[in-house]
């Protein structure tokens, strides 16, 4: 199964900013894993979805009041339970100079958040796809042997 990419947008507000009047990384965090939550719920019902990890998130350079980023989320790898999803972020006026990307792994729960078998298989078509596929399942081995 390959899915569509799902974009979200933001525009950074007053509020959205540190200390240095550049977005604050917790706000991005927060809109990083609600666009990728989003694409996730495209697939499978929202009530029966978790956020199980966030796997690395750099930020390149400062955003500032006034911008406007595009989340573009897309699932990228499963697991039995699990959906690992590819999110890059950037800015509307320059979307080929990137702010920020990574990945985010979500569990389907039963009514008790046991997981779930999902049945979701996802067939990279691209090789940029086989390429992230590769790198999310890589970061799935990494936090099972943590485990």
């Amino acid at each position: 199964m390959a899915l569509k990419a799902l974009s979200t947008r933001r525009l950074v507000k007053s509020e959205d900013l540190n200390h240095h009047k550049t977005l604050f990384a917790g706000r991005c965090s927060e809109w990083f894993v609600e666009s990728c939550f989003v694409a996730v719920a495209t697939a499978l019902p929202p009530q029966n979805t978790v956020c199980l990890k966030i796997h690395g998130m750099e930020f390149l350079h400062p955003i500032h009041s006034g911008d406007i980023l595009t989340f573009e989320s897309k699932i990228i790898s499963n697991g039995r339970s699990t959906l690992t999803v590819y999110c890059k972020v950037y800015k509307d006026s320059t979307p080929e100079d990137l702010f920020c990307e990574g990945f985010a792994t979500f569990v389907h729960v039963d009514d008790n958040t046991r997981p779930q078998p999902h049945g979701i298989v996802i067939v990279p078509e691209t090789d940029e796809e086989t390429n992230l596929n590769a790198i999310a399942k890589e970061l799935t081995l990494v936090s099972k042997k943590k485990k």
